[in-house]
């Protein structure tokens, strides 16, 4: 996988990520670096450990499933892309807003933990993935997590000034992404396969 399919991956699994912060900036009186920090960094760190933890998993299964592992990745992130679309359009999506007022609109350690947790399953899904397709596992999940902090980042300011309008459109933007990926690896590994038998 080269480096701008990583790239577009991380951004495709930060969309959830990004959601969730900018309701959060919307909820908020006053946001401040430190807020928006603390927002990241749960969201970042989760984003980049999700994807080791499934990729674990899937390299125990790896020998056994190397003749469809490109129909696995294409199967994952389609399910995941369609999930996320799905999500947003739906009326009661995941409300980030259960927070304490009198804290200024924060969130708890505890909302932001199990926030963090919900967005990132589908970076474990994709960590599988992974596996299969002999991705580098840390650098890749690194770079996830590296850019879901600073989409989360910035989404908190972005919630602050513009109010809902992204919501939506972000996570049915994240979902497509994840869904192109994976029509490109099955087309590839189709390819590949298609012109291996032809020279046999």
């Amino acid at each position: 996988m080269n480096m701008l399919s990583l790239i577009l991956i991380a951004i495709g699994l930060s969309m959830d990520a990004f959601a969730v912060a900018i309701s959060n900036g919307i909820s908020m009186k006053k946001v401040s670096i430190k807020d928006a920090s603390r927002i990241a960094a749960f969201f970042g760190v989760f984003q980049a450990i999700m994807p080791m933890l499934g990729w674990a998993a899937g390299v125990g299964f790896k020998d056994y499933i190397t003749n469809i592992d490109h129909w696995i990745a294409f199967i994952l992130l389609t399910f995941i892309g369609g999930k996320m679309i799905y999500d947003a359009v739906k009326e009661d999506k995941l409300e980030a807003g259960e927070v304490d007022k009198s804290t200024n609109g924060r969130l708890s350690v505890k909302m932001l933990f199990l926030l963090a947790i919900a967005t990132s399953i589908d970076a474990m899904a994709v960590g599988i993935s992974f596996a299969f397709l002999d991705v580098p596992i840390i650098n890749s999940s690194l770079m996830i997590g590296i850019i879901t902090f600073f989409i989360s980042f910035a989404g908190v300011f972005i919630g602050a000034e513009c109010g809902n309008l992204f919501q939506k459109k972000a996570e049915v933007m994240g979902g497509f992404i994840l869904m192109i990926i994976g029509f490109k690896i099955l087309a590839e590994h189709t390819k590949l396969e298609f012109i291996s038998r032809i020279f046999r």
